[in-house]
């Protein structure tokens, strides 16, 4: 065999163990995000609702004007593999913010802090799983509803998260709950003749 034979065969390998590589059920770590505003640190728990589908929660703060809460709902489709894929998604905020506005007559800007806002956000993200770690990169724009001057504020994100339950001890775990409560429902036999008599 030539060595380029070796190669695909390397290639094929590779990808067949990332195809059957498990994805995770759910993660929490840290997230790094930047903005022209201020930089951020928070923490970040993603949770799998449905199939490609989960709810992520972020709480970040810059430890000084700034501070929000992040709900937001995501669809993942794999790009390579279930552990390389990209994400989309929306979802809710609420937090404390600056604000700038602009004074046209005394060309100014009028900066305030304190403010209570509320959005919408939407995300757009790359996510890989390596072991039991998952590295993202991703962007999350927000549109002010209320509380702050600009509609309109980008960030930028990275994150690191460790797997606390992967995908399939999650699903076991659903069909257990699942077996048990069928079960419960069951009424045993010796209970409903009992039941037909005590009736009488």
């Amino acid at each position: 065999m030539t060595k380029y034979s070796f190669l695909l065969l390397f290639i094929f390998f590779s990808i067949n163990q990332l195809a059957n590589a498990q994805r995770y059920g759910n993660a929490v770590g840290i997230r790094l995000g930047n903005n022209n505003i201020s930089r951020q640190v928070g923490i970040t728990f993603q949770q799998r609702v449905m199939e490609r589908t989960s709810l992520e929660a972020i709480l970040q703060t810059d430890f000084s004007r700034n501070s929000s809460l992040s709900l937001l709902l995501e669809k993942h489709r794999p790009i390579i593999s279930k552990r390389f894929n990209y994400y989309l998604g929306a979802g809710v905020s609420f937090g404390n913010e600056e604000s700038f506005k602009k004074n046209e007559i005394d060309k100014e800007i009028i900066q305030t802090y304190g403010n209570s806002t509320v959005g919408i956000e939407g995300i757009a993200g790359l996510e890989f799983t390596i072991a039991k770690t998952v590295l993202s990169v991703d962007y999350k724009p927000n549109f002010n509803l209320s509380g702050r001057e600009e509609f309109y504020r980008g960030q930028v994100g990275f994150s690191v998260r460790t797997v606390l339950t992967k995908s399939k001890e999650q699903k076991k775990r659903q069909r257990q709950r699942q077996r048990a409560k069928k079960r419960n429902e069951v009424e045993p036999f010796g209970e409903k003749v009992k039941s037909i008599f005590s009736n009488k």
